[in-house]
């Protein structure tokens, strides 16, 4: 017996022994109606409807709503309370993409907020440094923060209430302190333990001298300040005025390279959603440099499969999905990167023709354990959203990357600068190798679901990789198997980690597959017997939040991740 097959028979071995141990089905009785893994009903209303990852900005997005505001409105006022709340996942420092239905006009908009890589940082630079890979903390990994350009650029088109008024909540609660939750106390103590000797972290981020953990009142008065300044002088006091001054001056105290003309130059950018139909709905999501389209490629390879046929959570379809998923990461590791850079084929890549076939490489008796790249020919982060009386949905999706960022705090702004740069390949020639004012591939992803041209679901789930993986299995749970918008995110999930990656990494074992509590032993025994390698793990499954609409009742369904503190209303 090899090591393989050894560490494979310990992870069964562990997964099997859950329900032995106490640790599955903990509910406390079964539900009167639904899936028995639903944790609770779907929220309905008829006015308007949030859903976000923490429930004070679900509720600030309400009051904003009521206020007369867009859903745009309430998406910028309620991120910005996520950046004070799970700042963990979130906040000004990094980037943002959203996906708009115009209820007007009856279409879709796509905003790409992503930065760019500092102008005087070179990839001469890392090979003199005798870097391999870009590290995740310190300034190297630091790129031009896009969110609060993206909060300008979605006013300007979609906005009514002022900026004041918008930001006001998260002013409020930064100055007046707000009890910290329990999977972001979780993880703001991990951050601490991290990060409390570097500047700045522990003067914002420890007000006692420790890590915040869940029940503690956090109030941050420097990002109150910070958000004051946004508020009363818009976009160029974070871009040309007192904060970007302020990330300039700390930048060069660290020897970073992000610089004051790297910030007066940044712009957001709008760009057309991008789609497949996927048994008669259609599924959109944003273009590179973004890695939305690997959901839609995974779709198209599951078409071709009676997914409904096999059942939820057996093993043919869990065999199935991981393999088509294989096959669509080998793509988003050749092909994703900046449009501005390389020429991606994108409608190519999305093809019926190319899902065909690539879907002819799945063995279904058997685990691949590496495949190639197609050659298609010419031709921690948070999710929110919000819908409106008027029927306009935004779907928005807004990151720091790993977990808090860089741990680069620069003064007492009050907030952390992402690391997003640290996605970047270091390999010449590689379409995602780092080139100085380059946007590098990015992993949150936005999603909307129309059909027939009428918009139905505005939804998104967080989590590095995991997140096209998961917009799939939305849709695959939605449409194949009957759930609703609730149990579609409670049900158990797939997530196959070790494809090839955009940082020129290869997989050449087969990758390990991760399942969550409810599958089966003997679906277990039956993905290990065809070569798959389980591997167990808790906190890899992502983040939930959509809303629903039914045109015909005139009713908004929201639901929320069950696995955060997050929280769907309406009213």
């Amino acid at each position: 017996m090899n090591a393989f097959h050894v560490r494979s028979l310990l992870a069964l071995c562990a997964l099997t022994m859950l329900p032995l141990l106490g640790l599955v089905d903990l509910q406390a009785q079964d539900r009167i109606t639904g899936q028995p893994f639903t944790t609770r009903s779907e929220v309905m209303a008829r006015h308007g409807m949030a859903a976000t990852s923490q429930p004070l900005a679900t509720q600030v997005a309400l009051d904003i709503l009521k206020q007369g505001g867009t859903a745009v409105d309430a998406a910028i006022a309620a991120n910005a309370v996520l950046g004070l709340v799970e700042p963990t996942g979130n906040g000004i420092g990094g980037d943002l993409f959203a996906i708009v239905w115009d209820a007007e006009t009856r279409q879709l908009h796509g905003l790409n907020a992503s930065g760019r890589s500092p102008q005087s940082l070179t990839l001469e630079h890392f090979k003199a440094q005798g870097l391999n890979e870009i590290p995740n903390f310190g300034p190297l990994p630091v790129s031009v923060p896009g969110c609060v350009d993206g909060w300008f650029e979605l006013h300007g088109k979609f906005g009514k209430l002022p900026m004041e008024v918008i930001l006001a909540p998260a002013i409020a609660y930064a100055r007046e302190g707000f009890p910290v939750t329990e999977v972001i106390g979780y993880y703001l103590s991990s951050s601490a333990r991290r990060f409390a000797d570097w500047p700045n972290f522990a003067e914002t981020y420890m007000p006692e001298g420790r890590g915040l953990q869940k029940g503690d009142v956090f109030a941050n008065p420097r990002l109150a300040n910070t958000l004051e300044l946004i508020a009363q002088k818009g976009r160029k006091a974070f871009y040309r005025g007192e904060i970007a001054e302020k990330i300039d001056a700390h930048m060069r105290e660290i020897g970073g390279f992000l610089s004051l003309e790297d910030l007066k130059a940044y712009k957001s950018e709008w760009v057309t959603p991008v789609s497949t139909n996927y048994r008669g709905y259609d599924v959109w999501e944003l273009p590179p440099n973004g890695q939305g389209i690997a959901a839609l490629q995974i779709l198209n390879i599951l078409e071709g499969y009676d997914i409904a046929g096999m059942g939820f959570g057996t093993a043919d379809y869990i065999h199935t999905f991981v393999e088509a998923k294989k096959l669509a990461f080998e793509d988003r590791a050749h092909f994703y990167a900046d449009p501005d850079f390389v020429d991606i084929p994108v409608q190519e890549l999305i093809s019926k023709s190319y899902a065909a076939e690539r879907r002819t490489l799945i063995r279904p008796d058997r685990a691949g354990r590496s495949y190639s790249h197609g050659s298609p020919e010419e031709g921690d982060t948070i999710y929110l959203t919000v819908a409106d009386d008027d029927g306009n949905m935004v779907s928005l999706i807004q990151s720091n990357y790993l977990g808090m960022g860089s741990g680069v705090v620069p003064g007492d702004l009050g907030f952390m600068l992402q690391d997003r740069g640290a996605l970047f390949s270091l390999e010449p020639g590689h379409a995602n190798v780092y080139e100085p004012g380059k946007r590098p591939f990015h992993t949150i992803i936005p999603a909307f679901v129309t059909r027939d041209g009428q918009p139905l679901m505005s939804f998104g789930l967080m989590g590095g990789a995991m997140q096209p993986q998961g917009h799939a299995q939305i849709i695959v749970n939605m449409i194949d198997f009957g759930m609703n918008l609730q149990e579609a995110g409670d049900a158990p999930r797939i997530n196959h980690s070790g494809s090839s990656q955009p940082t020129g990494s290869e997989m050449t074992d087969g990758g390990t597959l991760y399942l969550e509590s409810g599958i089966a032993p003997e679906v277990l025994r039956e993905l290990t017997r065809r070569g798959h390698r389980l591997g167990t793990s808790i906190g890899i499954f992502g983040g939930y939040q959509a809303i629903w609409y039914d045109a015909e009742k005139d009713v908004y369904y929201g639901a929320s991740e069950s696995r955060k503190d997050g929280q769907a209303a309406g009213y």
